[in-house]
Parts: structure tokens; sequence; C-alpha cells
């Protein structure tokens, strides 16, 4: 695996090339927070480029055009070239070629970067567009960390606390779009107490969250706070009986059930001009 691994004085990561994927986040014990691909969901931290989510019957529509472009997009897929690295920093990018081009009709450089400080880990996504023509894209991150995140602290101990009250509805998915009517947050105050049934339709989606930084814990067990500038929307998901649980900042999400018309009209795109570069950050910190 070609693979850089950074270090802090409380934190350890490994980014792959393939990907630009986060496999792996230890603290300053050697203890492991990230989950670790197992067959189940044989994923650790995919990076979600050109869209988040899916299009009605995995398809893109541009000028009169239909494009096959599966649910998260191909960056998660796709091999990155390494840009810089150094001891507590590296650099990725990926660009059109012919193989997106079929998928995707845009050129655009899409750039990820790892950076740690002391207790802390920072992603930065970043997409710049070389082209002539507006580029239209989604980008988000999709990191899955252990759940639970202490060997014998029940799952159903964990809970996410927000930095702020959460009173505003949530989205659901139905078939992987977005069901057009909200359903109430399960969020009581700034505490959601989690539990796997939480996550049997599908995942948590906050398309106006008043937070910008979110905290996983239990009783006798670590923490990971999450927090992001930049990201519009956020994830949470987990598959059924699945030890982990994923904290996604996202620019974007699936279409709406039902719509199935141009590219440029989906909601929830960023709409990046010619020359100009848009990035989002998210960072976490762990502690015990």
């Amino acid at each position: 695996m070609d693979s850089h691994r950074i270090a802090g004085d409380g934190i350890a990561a490994t980014i792959k090339a393939d990907g630009a994927e986060l496999c792996s986040l230890r603290d300053a014990s050697g203890a492991e927070f990230l989950w670790q691909a197992l067959p189940v969901w044989p994923r650790h931290a995919p990076v979600l480029f050109p869209i988040v989510g899916r299009l009605a019957r995995d398809t893109l529509r541009h000028r009169g055009r239909s494009y096959p472009l599966t649910q998260h997009g191909f960056a998660r897929d796709r091999r990155f070239a390494w840009e810089e690295r150094t001891p507590t920093s590296c650099r990725l990018s990926l660009r059109d070629d012919s193989e997106t081009r079929a998928r995707y009709p845009f050129a655009f450089c899409f750039e990820v970067s790892y950076a740690v400080t002391r207790d802390t880990l920072s992603a930065t996504y970043a997409i710049v567009n070389p082209g002539e023509a507006t580029l239209l894209a989604s980008m988000g991150a999709h990191p899955a960390f252990r759940w639970p995140l202490a060997d014998g602290v029940p799952k159903q101990a964990h809970t996410l606390t927000f930095a702020a009250a959460e009173p505003a509805p949530v989205r659901r998915l139905r078939d992987g779009l977005l069901l057009p009517e909200p359903a109430p947050t399960p969020v009581i105050g700034t505490t959601l107490h989690l539990h796997e049934s939480l996550f049997a339709a599908d995942a948590l989606i906050f398309d106006q969250p008043a937070s910008r930084s979110i905290r996983f814990t239990a009783p006798h067990a670590p923490w990971v706070e999450m927090s992001w500038d930049g990201f519009h929307q956020l994830g949470l998901w987990s598959k059924p009986s699945a030890d982990f649980l994923c904290i996604e900042p996202w620019c974007g999400y699936a279409s709406p059930a039902g719509f199935d018309g141009e590219f440029v009209e989906k909601p929830g795109l960023l709409l990046i001009q010619p020359g100009q570069r848009r990035e989002a950050t998210h960072r976490v910190r762990l502690g015990a």
C-alpha cells in the first residue's frame, strides 16, 4: 500500500494514495480510533467527490447527455498523486482525465490535505476549476470511528454532543434519495443518544445544522471531537450491527426523490467559476 504516516505530540495518522483515504488514526497511547475496513464495510474514511449521496438512477444529466455516476462519486476509488509529504502533513491531488470525463464532464483539480498539530488532525478539501465553464460539484468527508470507543462499553452508552441546540428537522433517505418530508430531530437539546435503530432507515442528515462541532463519547471511554468550517451539511451513518459510526461533514447531499433533471438544477451543488477555488476543512481531536 502506498501510504504516508504523519504524527504530532498526541496523534498519528496514516493516509493512502488510493482515494486519498485516512486509514489509521491513533492517540498518544497507540489506541486506534478508526474503523479498520472489515468486510461488513471495507472502507475507513472515504473522500466524497464529485457528488455526495446518489443521483436518480445513478445518472448525471448535463446539456442533454447522460453520464453514469454512482453513489458518492469516483474519487474514493481513484489513486491520487502525492504533491507534498512531510513528517506532519501531506497533500494529494486528483485531476480530470478521459476516464473521469466519461462519467463527469467537467475539468477539475481536487486536492486533499492532511496536517497534525498536537492532538488534532486537520483535513482540507479543495476544488479548483481549471476549465472555461462553471464547475458543478459536491464534496464531503466520510470517516468511520470505532463504536464502541472502548472495549466493554455498550454502544447505547455513547452520545453525540453538539456545540449548539439542534431543533431543526432532519432529512432521511429512501433508496438512497432524499425524502421530501423532513423528520423530527432526534437531538434533545444538544445531545443525541446513540443506538443502532437510528440508522435502520439509512443516514441521518442535518441539512441546516446550527453547530460547527460535535463530540462523540461515552462514560469510561475516550472521546472524539469533530469540528468543521466551510462544510454546509452533516451526515451520521452506521450499518446495522457494524461497530462504527460515521460523522460526515458535507457540501451537498443526495438528489431529492423524484428529481431527474439537469445536474445544474440539483440542490446542494457548489457552483465554481473558472479559475476559482473552494475549500472546506474538518478537524478531529482525540482525548481520553
